[in-house]
């Protein structure tokens, strides 16, 4: 199989395609639209048949039907269980988890409220607060530099506060430096700590009823839809964000356009890094609530993907470097290299309808364009690239419906394309590598 794919795609690199490859997909809550160069329905069916051959469909049922498919650490992946509405399961009940916080917290009249955690623990419910705005006086916390600590909590501990630690393993160095630094004699019903190791919680100090745990199966990076964002998301809004999750998880497992258009857009991926050399995909947002989901989704796919190529497989280069940020402020930093550098890019953009904004949305529309060739620009000698394919994901809505069906659909692109790589999207070893290596060099 390998061999024989290799030479079809290799021999599909070698020709020309004029003109440009243009699809558009209407999915729960948003629309897809995508345009690439050097792309075509040839290239589509072949890799199509690697698809099939590596029974990917299988693979997607059986990350749904709660099987081994962490091969590596030999478990389940079981974040998606948050989404199946209405709830069966209480440890995949994260709409019960934040009416109890929210009760603790009216009960209370917290000033502020101290989120700390890192990565998946901090990048998801920081999304989703400037998302929706709906809680004041909401700080996040990463550590381990003493000076955010003094910045952002020391001004205000005579004030009334909620304490909320959140820590998969809570044996994370970051998390436990900063509850080092909190003051001894904190009352213990102020703090609050959501993990997947309670026993270490109540040995770090915590009172049993204020410990919100969620389960071992859920890794960091998919800790969206869990308990974590507890603290951040009202029930209402819990409950609109898994349930615009849940209707990608409807579709994914049939032969739908979601399917459809999972496909096209990992196949797009896959053969723009392999064989046309586009290391990089830069991911911009056009929506100021939006503004640092291209931090969330840079975690979810080089963690997730940033792994050694499998020697079975016929791909040698598994994840991409991302990169990005907020559309209007790149336009006046980097956005120079793409119109006329050298440097060989992706592009994904994200942007909403129902933006306030005109200029936002003509921003939005017009360097999408220019950047993929839809419009060609030239003034006098100098001209812009467009050779920068990718794909326009347009939110129906700035709501929770809308952001739940566009990270749901994230994630599958995500094991998707792990699957075609032959890799496995739910391990770290790196991570922990690393933190071992910083281990020994602070112990000594």
């Amino acid at each position: 199989m390998k061999n024989r794919y290799l030479k079809e795609l290799n021999s599909l690199k070698k020709l020309t395609t004029s003109g440009l490859f243009h699809k558009s997909f209407k999915l729960p809550y948003l629309i897809i639209s995508s345009t690439y160069q050097n792309y075509s329905k040839d290239l589509f069916q072949i890799m199509d048949n690697i698809y099939q051959e590596l029974k990917i469909d299988s693979l997607i049922s059986a990350l749904l039907d709660g099987k081994e498919v962490n091969f590596t650490e030999k478990r389940a992946a079981l974040h998606h269980r948050y989404r199946d509405l209405p709830q069966k399961n209480n440890d995949f009940d994260s709409i019960s988890a934040s009416n109890f916080l929210l009760k603790k917290i009216k009960e209370n009249s917290y000033k502020n409220i101290f989120v700390f955690g890192i990565g998946g623990s901090y990048e998801g419910p920081k999304l989703l607060h400037e998302y929706t705005e709906t809680k004041g006086n909401l700080f996040f916390i990463t550590g381990p530099d003493k000076d955010e600590f003094l910045s952002l909590v020391k001004p205000r501990l005579k004030e009334k506060n909620l304490y909320v630690f959140i820590s998969k393993s809570f044996s994370t160095d970051e998390v436990l430096l900063s509850y080092s630094w909190l003051p001894k004699n904190l009352v213990k019903k102020n703090l609050f700590a959501i993990t997947a190791n309670k026993s270490k919680a109540i040995e770090l100090g915590f009172v049993k009823q204020n410990i919100i745990d969620f389960p071992e199966s859920v890794g960091g990076r998919y800790s969206i839809w869990s308990q974590v964002n507890s603290p951040v998301l009202l029930p209402n809004e819990c409950r609109d964000f898994l349930k615009g999750a849940a209707s990608i998880d409807d579709n994914v497992k049939k032969q739908s356009i979601v399917k459809n258009a999972l496909k096209n857009i990992v196949f797009n991926d896959i053969w723009s890094h392999n064989f046309l050399d586009k290391k990089n995909r830069v991911i911009l947002s056009y929506n100021w609530k939006l503004r640092s989901i291209t931090n969330y989704l840079q975690q979810l796919e080089m963690e997730s993907l940033g792994k050694p190529y499998n020697s079975k497989s016929i791909f040698r280069y598994t994840g991409q470097t991302i990169y990005g940020g907020f559309g209007p402020t790149a336009q006046h930093s980097y956005f120079q290299l793409l119109h006329q550098g050298t440097s060989e890019t992706s592009a994904d953009f994200i942007a909403s309808r129902s933006s306030h904004s005109a200029l936002l949305n003509s921003q939005a529309d017009g360097q999408f364009k220019l950047l993929s060739g839809k419009i060609k620009f030239k003034n006098g000698m100098d001209a812009a690239n467009s050779n920068i394919g990718g794909n326009f994901f347009s939110l129906d809505n700035l709501d929770l419906l809308s952001l739940g069906a566009l990270i749901a659909f994230w994630e599958y692109r995500v094991f998707v394309t792990a699957a075609m790589l032959q890799i496995n999207p739910f391990d770290q070893f790196g991570v922990n590598a690393g933190k071992r290596v910083a281990k020994k060099i602070l112990n000594k």
